[in-house]
């Protein structure tokens, strides 16, 4: 295993609540002209592996990242959706922000959160009492979704 490098160091964090949950979102902090490009996280298990990678690029208006690849999941598991702003735009000046299930030709609100505030009674009733956000990780800019069985 690689050490990791000094210009890391206190940077690079892991959510390491979430890690028991298979998220390995990555927060990097106080970001430097250093950072833009690809960064790939890459994931072994005994039976296989996997990668995706993120592309950081200089913003100077709102930036949304997220998962470019399927994710694979079985029915009955719960699934964390990742989404986060990687850009100057804090959480209190974001407005809104909604998940929605692209659903043939309409879409189906998921969860949303606006004015600084889950709504959890605006989602559609077969996603009520199954979805949340990581309400401590919010601060962060992370809206990732959680949906449970």
């Amino acid at each position: 295993m690689k050490a990791q490098h000094q210009d890391y160091c206190d940077r690079a964090h892991f959510f390491t609540d979430q890690i028991q949950h298979g998220n390995f979102s990555l927060r990097l902090d106080n970001l430097t002209a250093e950072d833009m490009g690809n960064h790939t996280c890459k994931i072994y298990s005994k039976q296989d592996s996997g990668e995706a990678v993120v592309q950081i690029t200089h913003a100077d208006h709102l930036k949304v990242s997220g998962s470019n690849h399927p994710l694979q999941a079985s029915v009955g598991e719960d699934v964390t959706l990742n989404c986060s702003v990687v850009s100057h735009i804090t959480p209190e000046h974001t407005e809104e922000v909604s998940w929605k299930k692209t659903d043939e030709d309409k879409d189906i609100l998921v969860l949303l959160y606006q004015k600084n505030e889950t709504l959890l009674g605006s989602s559609d009733e077969r996603y009520r009492d199954r979805v949340e956000f990581f309400a401590a990780e919010i601060p962060k800019g992370n809206f990732s979704l959680k949906l449970k069985r």
